[in-house]
C-alpha cells in the first residue's frame, strides 16, 4: 500500500471538503486520514489528508484538483523520508541529538551531510555522516556561495540550523525559501550576543526556554513551529542556566523537525499552521 500526503491552501468557500473528498474518491485514493481549518481573519482555508493506494496514482488527480481549485497552493508527495543537511558550529547538543536519532532511525530523515565552521569531522563521522569545514576566513559572500554551491549538489528537502552560530544574507535566506529551520533561546529576547544564560542569570530570570522557526530576512523572527520552556530559580548558577537551556533547545528543535518532517506544517505568512 502507497501512501501520499496532499495540502491544499486556498480561499475558503463552502463545499471544498466534499470537492476535494469527491476528486480522491474518483482517483481510487483511501482517505487515511484528514484535517482542515479555516482562518477567519485571512479567509483561508487549509487541508492536509494522507491518502492511500494499492495501484499508480493516476495522474490526472492533481490537473484536476487545479483545475476545479484555480486559485490554491496544491502539493501532492509520496509520504517518505526527508533528505536534510545540518549546519553547526562548535556546540554540539542539537547537532548530536539529531546524529543519534538519525542512526536510530527515529528522525524520519535522511541526514546527507554535516557543515560547521568549526572542524567537527571526528565527532559527526563516527556516525558515518560526511562532513564539510566551512573556510570563514574568506569574506562572507563567498564562503556562503560556498555554503550554496554544496547544498545544490544535493536533492534537499530542508536545512537545519544546529546552533550555527552565523547569520545568513538575504541572498542565502532567499535560495533557500522556506526551507531553513533555526533554533534559538527565544524565552530570553532581552539577552542578545554573547553567553544569553550568563545575563539570564545576573537578571533572576525565572524561566528560559527556546523556539524553532523557519529562517527569513528578520533575523529570529520567522514563523515559530515549536516552543516551550522550563522553570528555574534562585539556586541555579549560569551553568546550570546553561545546562537546562540546552536540553530545552535540544527538545525544542527535535519536536519542530517531526511536525516538518511529517508534512504537518504550513506556513501562512509570518505563522504556522500546524496539524
Amino acid at each position: 500500500m502507497n501512501e501520499y500526503i496532499l495540502k491544499i491552501t486556498c480561499p475558503d468557500k463552502k463545499g471544498l471538503v466534499a470537492i476535494i473528498s469527491n476528486e480522491i474518491y474518483k482517483a481510487g485514493f483511501n482517505i487515511e486520514s484528514n484535517n482542515e481549518f479555516v482562518n477567519s481573519d485571512t479567509n483561508s482555508f487549509y487541508f492536509l489528508a494522507i491518502l492511500s493506494s494499492s495501484e499508480s496514482v493516476k495522474d490526472d488527480f492533481i490537473n484536476n484538483l487545479k483545475q476545479i481549485l484555480t486559485d490554491a497552493q496544491i502539493t501532492f508527495s509520496p509520504k517518505r523520508k526527508k533528505n536534510i543537511i545540518i549546519l553547526a558550529s562548535k556546540e554540539l547538543h542539537c547537532l548530536g541529538d539529531l546524529l543519534l536519532a538519525n542512526y536510530e532511525d527515529e528522525l524520519n530523515a535522511n541526514i546527507l551531510k554535516v557543515m560547521a565552521n568549526h572542524d567537527l569531522s571526528d565527532f559527526v563521522k563516527r556516525f558515518d555522516i560526511d562532513f564539510s569545514l566551512i573556510d570563514t576566513s574568506k569574506d562572507k559572500e563567498l564562503y556562503e556561495q560556498d555554503i550554496i554551491q554544496e547544498i545544490k549538489k544535493y536533492n534537499v528537502d530542508y536545512i537545519v540550523l544546529a546552533k550555527y552560530m552565523r547569520i545568513l544574507s538575504p541572498n542565502f535566506v532567499n535560495t533557500f525559501k522556506d526551507k531553513i529551520i533555526n533554533i534559538h533561546h527565544s524565552f530570553l529576547p532581552a539577552f542578545i550576543g554573547a553567553n544569553p544564560y550568563l545575563q539570564a542569570y545576573e537578571r533572576g530570570v525565572k524561566i528560559i526556554g527556546a523556539s524553532a522557526h523557519f529562517v527569513t530576512d528578520n533575523l529570529d523572527e520567522g514563523p515559530i513551529i515549536f516552543q516551550d520552556i522550563v522553570r528555574v530559580n534562585h539556586t541555579y548558577n549560569s551553568k546550570d542556566l546553561r545546562k537546562a537551556g540546552k536540553k530545552i533547545e535540544t527538545l525544542v528543535l527535535r519536536n519542530a523537525l517531526e511536525k516538518v518532517f511529517d508534512d504537518r506544517v504550513f506556513i501562512a505568512g509570518n505563522k504556522t499552521i500546524i496539524f
